[in-house]
C-alpha cells in the first residue's frame, strides 16, 4: 500500500513524524535490534512480554499491554512498523499526540482481549471432548514441555497445550486499529495498492475486515492471531464512534 499527502513529497514524509508515531517505532524498534543481538532477550522477552492465555503459568495481566512491542520476524516488525508509519503520522495529526497514544494502546490491548475470548471458546471445545486426565495433565504439565520444545503426539492435547501455552506477540491487533481510524476518518481518501491501483480508504478498511473475518473464522493454521486483527478494529470502531457522539474533535471530521 501506498499513500501520498498533497502537500508533500518524500522528504517531508520522512521529517514530519509526529511525537508519539515517532517514539512508537522507535521503542519497536529498539526492542526488536535487543531481540536480535543480545543472546537469550529473544526467549527472555518471550517469557515475560508476550501474551499467554489466562490460564496459563506464563500469564501476566501487564502482558496485555507488553506484548504488542514483541515481534517474531523482520518481516513481521517490518509491515507492522511500515504501516504505522504510514498511516498514524496522519491519524496522529487528526486526533492529537495523547488522543492518539491512548486511540493506539486501547486497540492492541482490544485486539488481546478479544484473541483470548476466541481462545477461551476453542479451548471449551477441547475440553468437552477430552478425558478429565488428559485435560489436567495439559494444563499441569504442558507449560514446561512446550519451554523444553516439545508438545504431546495427541492431537487435541497438543493443540489444547498450544492454545494455553504458546505466546501471542506482534502489534498488529493496534496497527489494524490505526488503519480502521484511517478508513473511518478519511473514508475517500484514494490509497495506491503497488503503486499503479488507487482504491478508496473505506473499501480498502472494509476488504481488510472481511479477509481477517474469513480467515479466522475458517481457522486458518497459519499462526496469525486474525481475531486480534479484528478485535483491534472493533475496538478501534468504538472507540472513535464515541468520541464522534461526543464531539470530541469539535464535529471537524473527514469525510
Amino acid at each position: 500500500m501506498n499513500y501520498y499527502s498533497q502537500g508533500g513529497g518524500y522528504n517531508s514524509l520522512f521529517r514530519n513524524i509526529p511525537p508519539v508515531t515517532k517514539n512508537l517505532l522507535l521503542l519497536n524498534l529498539f526492542i526488536y535490534v535487543l531481540q536480535m543481538l543480545i543472546p537469550g532477550a529473544d526467549r527472555a522477552l518471550d517469557r515475560w512480554c508476550a501474551l499467554y492465555y489466562f490460564s496459563s503459568p506464563g500469564f501476566y495481566p501487564y502482558q496485555l499491554f507488553t506484548y504488542m512491542f514483541l515481534h517474531a520476524s523482520f518481516m513481521h516488525i517490518f509491515f507492522n512498523m511500515f504501516a504505522l508509519w504510514m498511516f498514524g503520522r496522519t491519524i496522529e495529526y487528526a486526533m492529537g499526540s495523547m488522543r492518539f497514544l491512548f486511540f493506539y494502546l486501547t486497540c492492541g490491548i482490544g485486539a488481546g482481549l478479544i484473541q483470548e475470548g476466541v481462545f477461551a471458546f476453542y479451548i471449551s471445545h477441547l475440553e468437552s471432548i477430552m478425558s478429565p486426565e488428559s485435560v489436567q495433565e495439559v494444563l499441569t504439565q504442558g507449560w514446561y514441555h512446550l519451554q523444553n520444545f516439545q508438545n504431546y503426539m495427541n492431537p487435541d492435547m497438543g493443540m489444547l497445550n498450544s492454545l494455553v501455552n504458546s505466546p501471542m506477540v506482534g502489534a498488529s491487533g493496534a496497527i489494524y486499529g490505526v488503519l480502521l481510524a484511517f478508513g473511518y476518518l478519511f473514508p475517500n481518501q484514494p490509497i495506491y495498492l503497488y503503486f499503479v491501483m488507487p482504491i478508496k480508504a473505506k473499501w480498502l478498511i472494509i476488504g481488510y475486515f472481511v479477509l481477517e473475518l474469513v480467515y479466522g473464522v475458517s481457522g486458518s493454521a497459519d499462526g496469525v492471531a486474525h481475531f486480534a486483527h479484528l478485535g483491534g478494529m472493533i475496538f478501534g470502531f468504538l472507540l472513535l464512534w464515541y468520541w464522534k457522539r461526543k464531539g470530541v474533535f469539535n464535529n471537524h471530521w473527514f469525510f
